[in-house]
C-alpha cells in the first residue's frame, strides 16, 4: 500500500477559517461569525497559549443569537507575533481596538478562559461603556500576586528557547502532541471538537511555543496588574457569570492525592466566589462534571452562560429609563 503524504504547512493553512485584521500594529487572525446586529458581539478569548479552536464546541450553540468573535493573540494561533511582551493594559486594549477593526465598538459580552479572565476582567474596569457582560470561564485568580524579579532576563530567555524550537522545527513536531497531552490532563472527555489538522496547522507555522513561554513566565507580573486595576477602576455593575471547573481528570486523579485535591478545590471555590462577587449581578455556576478546560467538557455550559448575560442586560429605552432584556 502506498503511503499518503502528509499536508504542507501551505495545504494546513487553507483548513483555517476566519481572515487576518491588522490590530495594534499586528497581523491578527480573527473567525467571525455572523449575528443580529440588535445583539450585542460576543468575544471569545483563550487561556494560555490556546487559540480561536478552543471555542468550536462552543460557537454552534450560540449561532444566529449574536456576532461571535474570536480571535488569536499576538504569536499564537495565526497571529503576527508582537514586538513588545504582553501586558494586561495592553490585552484589554487589544480587545477594545479590535472591536473598532471589525467594526463592532459598541457594547459586547467578553468571554475569557483561564488567563485570559485577567484580561476581559481589565477591559471591563477600562472599557465600561463597551462592556456589556462578562463570563469568566474557570478564570485564573491570583489574590496576592506581585511582580516578579528579573521581567528581561526572563523574556529574552523564553523568547531564546522558543526561537530555537521554532528555528528546527522541534516545536512544530513536538506542539501537537504536548497539545493533547494539556487537554487530556485538564478534562474529563468532553466534546472536545477542535480540528487536529487545524492544530498541526498552528504549530507546524511554529507559532504558539515562543509566546506560551513568555505568556507563562509572565503570568504573575500581569496577575500584579490587575491588582492595581482593581484599586483604581471599578467593575462596571453588569450581569457576570463565573464557571468554576470542580471535576478532577484521570491524569488529576493519578497524581494528586485526595485530600490534596479537597484543599485545593475549596481554595479554588472560595476565589472563585470572590470574583462572582466582583459584579453585583455575579453568578457563580459549579460543574463538577467538567475540567478546568470547560470550552471541551462542557460547552454547552459556556453558552448558557452567554445567552444568560445577554437575557439579563439592561436595555436603554428612549426616555432614558432602563429595563431588563
Amino acid at each position: 500500500m502506498r503511503a499518503v503524504a502528509k499536508p504542507t504547512s501551505r495545504e494546513l493553512r487553507r483548513l483555517v477559517p476566519g481572515r487576518m485584521v491588522q490590530v495594534a500594529g499586528s497581523a491578527h487572525h480573527v473567525v467571525v461569525d455572523e449575528g443580529p446586529d440588535d445583539a450585542p458581539p460576543v468575544v471569545f478569548t483563550s487561556g494560555l497559549g490556546g487559540a480561536w479552536y478552543d471555542w468550536d464546541a462552543v460557537v454552534p450553540l450560540l449561532a444566529g443569537r449574536a456576532t461571535l468573535v474570536r480571535f488569536d493573540r499576538p504569536g499564537l494561533g495565526w497571529s503576527q507575533p508582537a514586538a513588545v511582551p504582553p501586558t494586561l493594559a495592553a490585552e484589554a486594549g487589544r480587545i477594545r481596538e479590535l472591536l473598532r477593526a471589525l467594526e463592532l465598538e459598541r457594547p459586547a459580552v467578553l468571554v475569557g478562559h483561564s488567563l485570559a479572565g485577567f484580561h476581559v476582567e481589565a477591559f471591563a474596569r477600562m472599557f465600561p461603556e463597551l462592556t456589556a457582560g462578562v463570563v469568566l470561564v474557570d478564570g485564573s485568580t491570583e489574590p496576592e500576586a506581585a511582580p516578579q524579579p528579573a521581567y528581561s532576563q526572563r523574556v529574552r530567555r523564553w523568547r531564546l528557547i522558543g526561537g530555537v524550537g521554532r528555528a528546527s522545527g522541534i516545536g512544530g513536531f513536538i506542539g501537537p502532541a504536548a497539545w493533547r497531552l494539556i487537554i487530556a490532563g485538564t478534562t474529563l472527555g468532553g466534546p472536545g471538537v477542535a480540528d487536529p489538522r487545524q492544530v498541526r496547522a498552528t504549530f507546524a507555522a511554529g507559532r504558539p511555543g515562543v509566546t506560551a513561554m513568555v505568556e507563562n513566565t509572565l503570568y504573575y507580573d500581569v496577575a500584579a496588574e490587575l491588582l492595581e486595576l482593581r484599586c483604581e477602576r471599578d467593575f462596571p455593575p453588569v450581569p457576570l457569570q463565573v464557571l468554576a471547573a470542580f471535576g478532577r481528570s484521570r491524569i488529576e486523579r493519578a497524581i494528586m492525592p485526595r485530600a490534596l485535591a479537597a484543599q485545593f478545590a475549596d481554595r479554588w471555590w472560595r476565589r472563585q466566589r470572590d470574583l462572582a462577587e466582583l459584579s453585583p449581578r455575579g453568578e457563580l455556576v459549579e460543574l463538577k462534571d467538567s475540567g478546568h478546560y470547560i470550552p471541551f467538557d462542557r460547552p454547552d455550559a459556556v453558552a448558557d452562560a452567554v445567552l444568560n448575560v445577554i437575557e439579563a442586560m439592561d436595555i436603554e429605552h428612549g426616555d432614558g429609563s432602563r429595563a431588563r432584556r
